[in-house]
């Protein structure tokens, strides 16, 4: 196993491109990770080597796979080839079904929980060693989770939702700066407490 406490070269945020999936509950990566951008000040540049939007800050790229869910492995591994950054190098942000709403959790390794975008970017690493910061987005009801992760957050949900995007930034700068341990110690006991 490699050394969990290596600091995070890249965040990649997991959605869904185009309008129509703005904002809803399986797009919470790419909030996450649209806001990190801006409190940076970094911009999204589109590239033609990859599905990808990204942006750097020094040797720390920001990236969110256009490929849709299903695929975000295909362009996460060019993107890491191509920066020469190893996957526990990677902090994968994405939306979580088994978590309350609103909180956060992450993980140096672990198996995908029964996320496709998950599930593909293990896939095309061959690894299950990647950091991921999961946002809980409640359970679905028990005859739609298609529905419901695709459907926009309630507005009684919101504050929650806005409380849990600006931990999870937290959360990716304190890997960014401590590694990924750090992170771990930090926020996963703030959210038990």
């Amino acid at each position: 196993m490699e050394n969990p406490s290596l600091r995070i070269r890249c965040v990649a945020g997991l959605g869904n491109p185009g309008p129509e999936y703005t904002g809803t509950r399986h797009n919470i990566g790419f909030m996450v990770i649209d806001q990190l951008a801006a409190q940076l000040g970094l911009v999204w540049e589109k590239s033609t080597k990859w599905d990808a939007v990204t942006s750097k800050r020094g040797d720390l790229v920001l990236t969110k796979p256009m490929s849709f869910m299903n695929r975000s492995g295909y362009p996460l591994v060019a993107i890491a080839q191509f920066y020469k950054i190893a996957p526990s190098e990677i902090l994968v942000v994405l939306d979580d079904l088994a978590l309350p709403l609103g909180r956060i959790r992450i993980r140096a390794s672990g198996g995908t929980g029964g996320h496709n975008g998950l599930d593909s970017v293990i896939m095309q690493f061959g690894s299950e060693e990647i950091p991921r910061l999961r946002i809980g987005i409640g359970a679905a009801p028990a005859a739609g989770s298609v529905d419901y992760v695709l459907g926009h957050f309630f507005e009684e949900e919101r504050t929650l939702v806005k409380s849990a995007i600006e931990r999870s930034v937290e959360a990716i700068k304190c890997a960014v700066d401590n590694g990924i341990v750090a992170a771990m110690n930090t926020f996963n006991k703030i959210e038990e407490s």
